[in-house]
């Protein structure tokens, strides 16, 4: 084997770039405080990003930083998938073992490592595709953070325009999730290549809005800095002139400096840039050309032992023709064994050289040799080496059969985006292969089911449901009913997804097509009765559920029959019977956990924590809140499922009044960018708390995003009575009761009667809206509170079932006193002071002046104390008009605000909760809101909230004023 050459036309001085490297410096020290940067890096091809990253490298390393890098290559675009990770867990199994990573994650992670890196072992075989590739995104997640723990981490990926749509997906979420961790993630990339379609624009645009990333775009040298280049490469001071022709000539990129003073002084202008870049390729002998050009179609590194099998050189002669190339650092000795071009430039010429008939050849004996040795090659690249190479020699058979093996080690390594790109170039090249179905054992519409489903759990909804109505045009549902049926639950799904209608009437013709018990049947049923319960028509639905769990029993199907038991379980919770679906959770759970199913576990947590809070037993639901996201990380499905159940304890935090804490759970879910429909539940929380603030920007935002300013007609019933509520609840902060009461009357008459909850809450906030348009229109507010009374008192009355239930149809039928009596029982604080508010307006037609005293004092320090800026402002304007005293925000007795309040800070009569006062001992400490955010592990978007409300608590124009009212009221004691 070649060892390295000393001769390099490249200069030892580090040239420029010294304000580049200070920006990295600073991002660094950025990230070591514990608030992650990501730096992009981007620059011309051959303008020195490489060297720049080599550099910073260098000095991370020895300021305490555990350097992982990786690269993308061009193979990648086609279908190398997690090529960079790969290279770093590599890099980590040399330097610490395979078992120690595996001791840094969660429970079972070694077998999905096992998918990209054999040294973990034997691949999962879980055929949970759809949160397989979420899960392997967690691990990386989890294990760069547990790196962390132990020293800073600089995490650099190279030629990102090279990424796989699967590397692109990771980079993207580890720079939304990475937030609190000192890691400094660096991604350099090729600002040339950059078209309008690539597909890293999107990427770039998105990671550009995140505050925590820094754009570093490299430009060429200048005059003075190419003389200082040329000087370090020939260890003189050059002369005027010839620094000005290569200035000239090379237009101050480094590599074409470089590539002019390898070509000699006596050089002619090159052509192009091509040209000077294969000059040094020019002057090698040709038998070294020859085996460049062999070298450059395995790509820009390629092991000794392949470039031997497909020259036919032996060992000695291969080493001699390429040591001219070394010693002209053309070509470079890379770990391995392997040799790898200095500069992907140099291997692009080279291999644009090789004559039409010469690349197919070559880039056949690439994929014939290493079809006869998949050891050629790095583990699990074989597949997608010889794909590769089989398309670029033209070679229709097996370009086919090789392109359907690599979509299926692309599946098994959870990279379904590439492994759509496969199965689109088998539908490609199938009418060019004449017995294509016999030579992979499918027929084309197998082919398009499984693209479907590559396209599904990738998220490319789009292009999914093209290869599912492709499918569906080429069976006939007489002679395939089962295959046709499938393919309906799978469009289905993407409609259900999209929030788009049809789901259901896909689902209904799929259950006629498999009237017969069967595998199929039970699948078709299990979804079908999970749309019908969400679109509220509980009895058909639960009818649907059980029948499919009869199947599933009478098969011994238990993971099936773990789903079946959440759905009716989720039946009913939207009847009411919250005892029952409680049982039915915890029967769930209890299966899933011996099944080792934590699809099941996880699901069946967040329902029952939904199912607690409902109860009016929120605390218990934020405790078990917490041990579901405990699961959920453990099982390594934390930004999949941990999400939702986060969500959930937000929900139940608003209820105990808990709302920064509340507000902190949901942005940090948002940031986690989870599904649709999970990140339609955390703004709808978050809207919630900022229409009860008045925070008008951050309400009318998430209403136009969940579409209910334009669109509330949603398809799901839960949506709709929602999306309505919330949509009420705005008009009424608005000041338009008369748009309320008409958005209440439109939407009136939803299915809701076999969902309780959703139509008590909904309908105590249509009284609610009722009581505020009474002055302005008496008819129709008289009209709308009979549709209410309704409910309870009709031929058909909607029951109350739990509490919290019984709470909202008390409000609902005005009595406002009772209901808040029980709103206090059941510690819900807001809910407690807006029926007090109600209370006390009902008693003003009584002449109770007292009466009304005694429900306004007790609701103004919870609506102070909660930050219900309109509550609180109604309040005072009714004491006011009444001339009754309220005394000052938190003097109020002990417990009278509720829950979520204890240990607010009330010194000098201003009360201020926990977070409230953490923020503001910062800002009394001179902190920025970036720097309070960093500390305190919560966004700059949540502390600029916290500070807004500290100020107007403490009644302060600025932060100055805010820290001297704060010192004068001892707040910070």
């Amino acid at each position: 084997m070649l060892v390295p050459m000393t001769r390099r036309p490249v200069s030892p001085a580090f040239v420029g770039r010294d304000a580049e490297l200070e920006s990295l410096r600073d991002a660094f020290d950025q990230a070591r405080k514990r608030a992650t940067t990501t730096v992009l890096i981007g620059g011309e091809a051959g303008v020195g990003k490489t060297r720049l990253l080599a550099r910073f490298a260098e000095e991370a390393g020895l300021d305490g930083a555990h350097v992982l890098i990786g690269g993308c290559v061009e193979l990648s675009a086609e279908g190398l998938a997690y090529a960079p990770f790969i290279a770093v867990l590599r890099q980590l199994v040399r330097e610490l073992s395979a078992a120690e990573v595996t001791a840094l994650l969660p429970d079972g992670a070694a077998r999905d490592l096992a998918r990209l890196l054999p040294e973990f072992g034997e691949p999962n075989a879980d055929g949970d595709t759809e949160s397989a590739r979420i899960r392997l995104f967690e691990l990386i997640l989890i294990l760069v953070e547990r790196l962390a723990e132990r020293r800073p981490v600089l995490l650099a990926i190279e030629d990102v325009h090279w990424a796989d749509r699967s590397s692109r997906d990771l980079i993207a979420f580890l720079s939304r999730n990475l937030t609190a961790a000192p890691v400094l993630m660096v991604l350099t990339y090729r600002s040339d290549e950059l078209h309008r379609t690539h597909p890293l624009r999107p990427v770039l645009a998105e990671l550009g809005r995140l505050g925590s990333v820094v754009r570093i775009e490299l430009p060429r040298f200048t005059r003075h800095e190419v003389a200082l280049q040329v000087a370090g490469i020939l260890g003189t001071t050059p002369e005027y002139d010839r620094v000005t022709t290569i200035f000239e000539r090379s237009g101050g990129i480094p590599l074409f400096v470089e590539a002019l003073l390898e070509a000699g002084e006596d050089c002619a202008v090159p052509e192009s840039l091509h040209d000077l870049i294969l000059r040094p390729v020019d002057r090698l002998p040709e038998r070294t050309q020859q085996v460049l050009r062999i070298a450059a179609a395995g790509g820009v590194r390629v092991g000794h032992d392949l470039l031997a099998a497909v020259s036919g050189l032996s060992d000695a002669e291969l080493e001699d023709a390429l040591r001219p190339a070394i010693a002209a650092n053309v070509l470079q000795v890379a770990d391995g064994r392997a040799y790898a071009f200095r500069h992907a430039l140099i291997r692009e010429a080279v291999h644009d050289e090789l004559l039409p008939g010469e690349h197919a050849r070559l880039h056949a004996r690439y994929a014939e040799e290493i079809g006869n040795d998949h050891a050629l090659v790095p583990p699990g690249r074989a597949a997608f080496e010889i794909a590769h190479h089989w398309y670029a020699a033209r070679n229709d058979l097996w370009a086919l059969i090789s392109a359907w093996e690599a979509a299926e080690a692309a599946h098994r390594s959870f990279a379904y985006t590439e492994q759509a790109q496969f199965l689109d170039r088998v539908l490609a090249l199938w009418d060019k292969v004449p017995d294509a179905a016999e030579r992979i054992g499918a027929d084309h519409v197998g082919v398009l089911e499984r693209a479907a489903e590559a396209a599904f759990v990738s998220g490319d909804m789009e292009r999914g449901l093209r290869y599912v109505k492709a499918a569906l045009a080429e069976l006939d549902e007489k002679t395939a009913p089962e295959r046709v049926a499938e393919l309906l639950v799978r469009r289905a799904n993407i409609n259900f997804q999209r929030g788009r209608p049809g789901a259901l009437d896909d689902l209904r013709r799929a259950e006629r097509l498999v009237p017969e018990p069967s595998d199929t049947r039970t699948t078709v049923l299990l979804r079908l009765g999970y749309v019908l319960l969400l679109n509220g028509q509980v009895t058909e639905g639960t009818k649907a559920t059980q029948e499919a769990l009869e199947i599933a029993r009478r098969k011994g199907d238990e993971r099936n029959e773990a789903d079946l038991v959440l759905n009716l379980s989720l039946g009913h919770w939207l009847a009411g019977d919250l005892e029952q679906a409680r049982v039915l959770d915890d029967r769930a759970i209890s299966l899933g956990k011996r099944l080792n199913f934590p699809l099941v576990v996880l699901r069946a947590l967040a329902n029952k924590i939904d199912t607690l809070d409902n109860l009016g037993r929120s605390e218990e639901a934020v405790a078990l809140a917490d041990e579901g996201e405990r699961l959920a990380r453990q099982y390594g499905r934390y930004r999949h499922q941990g999400v939702f159940i986060a969500n959930n304890r937000a929900e139940a935090l608003v209820s105990l009044g808990r709302w920064d804490e509340a507000v902190e759970v949901v942005e940090r879910a948002l940031a986690m960018d989870p599904a649709p429909r999970v990140r339609a539940h955390c703004l709808r929380v978050r809207t919630d708390i900022a229409i009860a603030r008045g925070e008008q920007d951050v309400a009318r935002a998430g209403l136009a995003e969940l579409r209910a300013l334009t669109d509330v007609q949603a398809e799901g019933v839960q949506e709709l009575a929602n999306n309505t509520r919330l949509l009420i609840c705005w008009h009424l902060l608005m000041g338009e009761p008369l748009r309320a009461i008409e958005v209440a009357e439109r939407l009136f008459d939803a299915p809701l009667r076999n969902k309780p909850l959703l139509a008590w809450r909904l309908s105590a906030t249509i009284r609610y809206a009722c009581e505020a348009a009474a002055a302005v229109a008496p008819e129709r507010a008289a009209a709308l509170r009979a549709r209410v009374a309704e409910l309870s008192y009709g031929d058909r009355p909607v029951e109350g079932h739990g509490p919290v239930c019984e709470a909202y149809r008390h409000v609902a039928r005005g009595s406002f006193d009772t209901a808040a009596e029980m709103w206090r029982r059941l510690n819900r604080p807001y809910e407690r002071a807006l029926a007090l508010v109600h209370a006390a307006q009902t008693v003003v037609a009584s002449g109770d002046r007292e009466g009304v005293a005694v429900r306004l004092r007790e609701a103004h320090p919870i609506a102070t104390q909660l930050g219900a800026a309109p509550l609180a402002a109604r309040i005072e304007t009714l004491a006011r008009r009444h001339q009754i005293p309220l005394g000052r925000p938190g003097t109020a007795r002990a417990g009278s605000a509720g829950p979520g309040t204890a240990g607010a800070g009330s010194a000098g009569g201003v009360a201020l909760t926990p977070r409230e006062r953490e923020v503001l001992r910062l800002v009394a400490a001179g902190r920025t809101n970036r720097e309070i955010a960093a500390e305190l592990f919560i966004s700059a978007k949540t502390v600029s909230v916290h500070v807004s409300n500290i100020l107007a608590k403490l009644g302060a124009a600025t932060r100055g004023e805010a820290a001297a009212a704060a010192h004068r009221l001892s707040l910070l004691d």
